[in-house]
């Protein structure tokens, strides 16, 4: 079974030679723009590109504010603290995530505390929160507190894994009866909706990635994207160092951070976006040659979830136990196609093995189980 699989992935990619993961494609304006940029001089963090970018964000989007940073961890970073996180809080977001979210939790002091996910968005499940909500948490004075610490419950994180989107809408509504304020982890979901809304735009703010492994890429780089006034003026404030602006003078008037996205990056970026289109449709294409394979397989490939349209940034199978999975990733990488298991449950991790953790069951099956699979843009 394991050599047909591989067989028919190198179908996909019409190669014998190495399959990676996710590898990205350049195949638009991405040299054209590097040149400009560098005959103009203009490579760090001043430059048109750094302002064209985050208006495409917007006008792709439909988000009325974004802010270009240097990666999506600091975009998380930066919407925490924007989203009034505390050192000593408590943030809600999901065990079966990448460390980047966690980090940036870390980062302000504030801890996890790990809600479930579901099996079929493969991201924090609406009905798992809604249990904790109504079981472990009050709300005192306008705030939401975890009633067995007594501590200040901040913000949600959900994560749209893979691409697939969580029931946001309902996290919103849960959160909004609860006075927590909702980040979207949209680092891999860029082009993605939910009943035809962009991930990303559904709670107080949100954050994208453009690292190397994602649908479009600019080596790192990161957006921060909001309708909220104050909070989008804000974010570009902080991450360019809190400088007042002046022609001259240097006074800053907060501590600032240095998270803004240079402009040689988003030069690179504004060419990937020019063909996100084109590479999502490729990237579905793809996705349903998977699973019209898969399903006579008798093999579980993870599918969009109802009333969305993925971008199927990774594609995944669902094996039938942890000892297949790992005689697949063996057997796959063995044989030249880069095959990987989900990341390490955040629960599992030595940094986090206190946090506050519920019932995650779905979340330690699915690790048991997944298996994400080739899924670059095919170059035809």
């Amino acid at each position: 079974m394991y050599k047909k699989v591989v067989e028919f992935i190198r179908e996909q990619f019409k190669t014998d030679e190495f399959i990676p993961l996710h590898a990205p494609v350049f195949t638009g304006n991405e040299k054209e723009y590097l040149l400009e940029t560098i005959d103009s001089t203009f490579v760090s963090s001043v430059g048109k590109y750094v302002d064209k970018f985050e208006e495409l964000i917007r006008d792709y989007t439909g988000a009325k504010y974004a802010i270009a940073t240097t990666n999506g961890t600091s975009a998380l970073h930066m919407a925490l603290m924007l989203a009034g996180v505390k050192q000593g809080d408590l943030v809600l977001t999901q065990p079966l995530s990448f460390i980047a979210t966690c980090n940036a939790i870390s980062y302000i002091g504030a801890e996890p505390l790990f809600i479930d996910v579901d099996k079929e968005t493969l991201s924090l499940s609406a009905d798992a929160l809604n249990e904790f909500l109504k079981e472990a948490v009050e709300v005192k004075d306008g705030q939401a507190i975890h009633k067995n610490t007594g501590r200040r419950i901040a913000a949600c994180i959900p994560m749209h894994t893979f691409g697939h989107p969580a029931r946001i809408d309902e996290l919103v509504d849960l959160c909004q009866q609860y006075n927590i304020n909702l980040i979207e982890d949209a680092a891999e979901s860029l082009g993605t909706t939910y009943k035809n809304q962009q991930t990303g735009t559904f709670g107080l703010l949100g954050t994208y990635s453009f690292n190397g492994n994602k649908t479009i890429t600019c080596g790192g780089g990161g957006m921060i994207v909001t309708n909220d006034e104050h909070l989008g003026k804000l974010a570009k404030h902080l991450t360019t160092q809190a400088k007042v602006p002046h022609r001259w003078d240097f006074v800053h008037d907060h501590i600032g951070y240095n998270y803004r996205l240079p402009n040689l990056n988003a030069a690179l970026a504004c060419a990937q976006i020019e063909q996100l289109d084109a590479f999502i449709a490729n990237k579905r294409e793809l996705a349903e040659n998977y699973h019209n394979f898969f399903a006579k397989q008798d093999i579980q490939f993870v599918s969009e979830p109802n009333d969305s349209k993925s971008n199927y940034w990774l594609n995944a199978i669902l094996l039938k136990n942890r000892e297949e999975r790992d005689e697949f990733l063996t057997y796959s990488n063995e044989n030249g196609v880069m095959t990987r298991p989900v990341w390490e449950l955040m629960n599992r991790l030595p940094m986090f093995t206190k946090a506050i953790t519920t019932d995650i069951s779905n979340a330690e099956w699915i690790a048991d189980r997944l298996v994400n699979i080739p899924s670059s843009v095919r170059v035809k």
